[in-house]
């Protein structure tokens, strides 16, 4: 059987401080050495709710940086509630990785993006991010609209400055290069909720 090389980042979490990362760390260790993947970093975050945002959740936020970087070919992780049990946070952080190509492995929903099966669930992913989108977009629209009703100028709240126009023309590029919208935030320095107004406007 052909070894497959390929650098992968492990990432294990556990909700409590009684609880420890061991084991999901012995089992992700081995499956790599099995398939002749090179392990080129452990991330860790212990007692961290998975409902967090990725703000709280330090050694997840390292990661996807690090793979924004191209510091890794693949992800894995015991499961997917590892990586988030909100929704709204995991579909963002799959959307960074797989707008980064980077691959993902989930030991006990037994999803490899090596394999065609795999790489037709992560797809699936691409649906939820798109659903996500739309439902921010109409949100959007939906405030704009009702503060233009209310008199408020472009839907603007008063008070509060408008992005420069050399920063929204940067943000629609971006985004016209299919980037993410927290990816887009840390490389412009702005708000992520900024970035989804311009982008959606």
């Amino acid at each position: 059987m052909t070894r497959v090389e390929k650098r992968v980042a492990i990432y294990v979490r556990v909700s409590t401080d009684g609880q420890s990362v061991d084991a999901q760390l012995r089992e992700l260790r081995e499956v790599s050495y099995r398939r002749g993947w090179e392990i080129v970093q452990e991330y860790t975050d212990e007692g961290i709710s998975g409902a967090k945002g990725r703000d709280q959740r330090p050694a997840l936020d390292a990661m996807l940086k690090a793979a924004m970087r191209g510091e890794f070919d693949t992800v894995a992780a015991w499961s997917v509630d590892r990586l988030g049990r909100s929704l709204q946070h995991l579909v963002v952080g799959l959307s960074d990785l797989q707008s980064a190509n980077i691959g993902l492995y989930l030991h006990k929903q037994g999803l490899d993006t090596s394999t065609p099966s795999g790489r037709a669930m992560f797809g699936m992913l691409g649906v939820f991010a798109e659903f996500e989108r739309e439902m921010i977009a109409e949100r959007v629209r939906a405030g704009i609209n009702n503060a233009r009703v209310k008199g408020t100028k472009t839907g603007n709240p008063i008070g509060r400055p408008r992005t420069g126009t050399d920063v929204e023309s940067k943000v629609r590029k971006l985004r016209g290069q299919k980037w993410g919208i927290n990816r887009i935030a840390r490389e412009l320095g702005i708000g992520s909720g900024t970035v989804r107004r311009i982008a959606y406007e």
